[in-house]
């Protein structure tokens, strides 16, 4: 049974109900919206939520709802692996974090051109399926490819390497997440911005 991601961007400020000039959180959109995938490396990778890439430790592991959560979000919220980052942090991760093993999974590039740079794709295929993919038969030692092993075709290379978390958090699907945040960071405050997420 799979797991899908539900939750919120919030912002805080403004003042609150009963005209407490403090500034409080309130919901921005709901997660929906902007993002409707089951990403498990990037659950892992952000959250510690399913497929965990070994080595990178989540940038928000299990920490609850806020103390200070909207009412909103409150209401809404049902499921497990409840968590939350801010945009502060996630400016702040180290994106080119990686993996001290190669990834199970083949990288897939790809370039427009010849002579172009190649750019990353997807994890696209269990690492085992190269020689299956490509024709080269496996390291005889039984160890099975080292990092580094490519193999080209056209305009699509495929590498074994260890996985970044950028690779985990995919621009093709999250960047409307991230710019969402960002947008909302430029006006409000980096620390007063933040994802509420849950998962069932």
């Amino acid at each position: 049974m799979g797991t899908d991601i539900y939750g919120f961007i919030e912002c805080r400020h403004g003042y609150s109900a009963d005209g407490d000039p403090a500034p409080f959180w309130q919901p921005a959109i709901e997660l929906d919206h902007l993002y409707d995938y089951r990403d498990y490396a990037a659950f892992g990778s952000l959250f510690g939520v399913r497929n965990h890439p070994g080595g990178l430790e989540p940038l928000a592991l299990a920490r609850g709802l806020p103390e200070d959560v909207s009412e909103t979000v409150s209401q809404a919220h049902l499921g497990h692996g409840t968590t939350w980052i801010t945009w502060a942090e996630l400016a702040a991760a180290d994106w080119e974090e990686a993996t001290p093993e190669p990834d199970t999974y083949l990288h897939r590039y790809r370039r427009s051109a010849p002579g172009d740079a190649w750019v990353f794709e997807e994890r696209a295929f269990p690492v085992d399926r190269l020689a299956e993919l490509s024709g080269q038969a496996p390291p005889p030692d039984g160890r099975g490819w080292p990092a580094g092993t490519e193999w080209e075709d056209g305009d699509v290379l495929l590498r074994i390497e260890p996985l970044t978390r950028r690779q985990t958090v995919h621009a093709a699907t999250w960047a409307p997440v991230l710019t969402a945040m960002r947008v909302l960071a430029e006006r409000h405050g980096d620390t007063c911005v933040r994802l509420v997420v849950w998962f069932d």
